[in-house]
């Protein structure tokens, strides 16, 4: 144990910021004892998948060009239908991020005249120039796609009239953020996804619902597309590309909405045909192979850094012991010095740019200036260990990632010893 405190004293942290977090952990153990029988679970799940899709060598070679009858890119898609247990999927590179992929699906599945309503809140920040919140070239609202939000009540739950009367002859497709983005609102559990879809559809049955998975993927033992989603969205760069995949993003869903997405993707008439998979099937497949396991790894770091910076006397979303829905962990500060501290130690903690510095930005999509701290393999990759919030109140940061829990638990400490060196909290 010596020798393990000394490697940590190398690396910055100070003998009395490690037995903090080493007291910390000691309490950790039952939690972590779960997390690991889920991902196993999981990884069970998605080796039956592969199986039964029948994964070959051959699937791992990819196609250019037009990329007609690419073998690795259906089978992939066969895959990932089968862990969601959906009609179908559609996991291609062309999709370039989270919110393109949840863009996608929305103008593929939505027509002019048509309303999206979202009965859990504003969504997330990026998503307001999609809808057309924040009047944005191509938004939705361009199309004439109206839109309307019911927010959650003070205590996080559902206002279950407020949605009953949202509910109209124009509404057809309702969109679920499983995650709390920019917010310190509670992450929905599947089980509660579940309850609202069955509420909504109760009202009117050819609802579309779509559930943004991002973040939450293979945290439980079920998924959204399991309790009634007719569409779950997601980015390869968070958990299920499992650190590998250098890109790419996932719809899996009732065929008819794939179908849809596909064609607005491509083109119509040519759909899932075409889309050279372009080299990356390698690690899209061991990237979901990898990914309970990395997933269980970043929930970990997640858990820890809830339990330290709630001893501390911090507010945290979860709480220490609340049940986890998705691997991001809130940290509400109070100032930007706070905000812009933990983001430093994060950074400092990289394998990747760790003398960098990260600075408040006007990044692209954010309506305030965005601290991110990522010194990743994948630029811009959430499952590795990273954390980002916006410079404005209640000053909270979002950690999420670490693709083994020793460094996302060097990330933790790394940032409260940035804190503890600047005064701003005693260990």
């Amino acid at each position: 144990m010596v020798e393990l405190s000394g490697k940590y004293k190398e690396l910055g942290i100070s003998e009395k910021v490690y037995r903090f977090g080493e007291e910390t952990l000691a309490s950790l153990r039952e939690r972590f004892d779960e997390i690991d029988r889920i991902a196993e679970y999981n990884q069970l799940k998605v080796v039956r998948a592969m199986q039964l899709a029948g994964v070959s060598e051959a699937c791992l070679l990819g196609t250019t060009g037009y990329g007609y009858n690419d073998l690795g890119r259906d089978t992939l898609e066969k895959v990932y239908a089968a862990v969601f247990e959906t009609e179908d999927a559609l996991v291609r590179p062309q999709i370039t991020c989270g919110t393109h992929a949840l863009a996608l699906a929305l103008m593929s599945n939505l027509r002019p005249g048509d309303e999206l309503l979202s009965p859990v809140g504003k969504p997330y920040d990026t998503l307001e120039e999609v809808i057309g919140i924040r009047p944005s070239r191509g938004s939705l609202a361009e199309y004439g796609v109206a839109y309307r939000q019911v927010d959650l009540l003070p205590d996080g739950g559902f206002d279950y009239e407020g949605i009953r009367a949202a509910i109209g002859e124009r509404t057809r497709l309702v969109t679920i953020q499983r995650s709390k983005g920019y917010q310190t609102r509670p992450t929905l559990s599947v089980a509660r996804i579940g309850e609202l879809i069955s509420f909504v559809k109760q009202i009117k049955p050819d609802l579309l619902v779509m559930v943004d998975n991002c973040y939450g993927e293979f945290v439980e033992l079920t998924e959204p597309s399991q309790v009634g989603a007719d569409m779950v969205v997601g980015s390869l760069i968070k958990n299920p590309g499992g650190g590998l995949a250098p890109i790419g993003g996932y719809i899996a869903g009732k065929r008819e909405c794939v179908e849809n997405a596909a064609c607005r993707l491509t083109s119509p008439g040519l759909a899932k045909e075409v889309g050279a998979s372009l080299g990356v099937l390698p690690a899209f497949y061991q990237g979901l192979f990898l990914a309970p396991t990395v997933t269980a790894s970043a929930l970990k770091g997640a858990v820890f850094a809830a339990n330290l910076y709630e001893k501390l006397g911090f507010s945290v979303v979860p709480d220490g012991q609340e049940s986890r829905h998705d691997i991001i962990q809130a940290v509400t500060f109070g100032t930007p010095e706070g905000v812009i501290a933990f983001c430093e130690g994060i950074q400092a903690a990289a394998p990747v740019d760790s003398f960098v510095k990260p600075e408040p930005w006007d990044m692209p999509g954010y309506d305030s200036q965005v601290i991110m701290a990522a010194g990743a393999f994948v630029s811009g990759s959430s499952i590795e260990l990273s954390a980002d919030g916006p410079i404005a109140p209640p000053y909270a940061v979002y950690f999420q990632g670490g693709l083994t829990f020793p460094h996302a638990k060097l990330g933790i400490l790394k940032s409260l010893q940035n804190l503890t060196d600047r005064g701003i909290c005693l260990v």
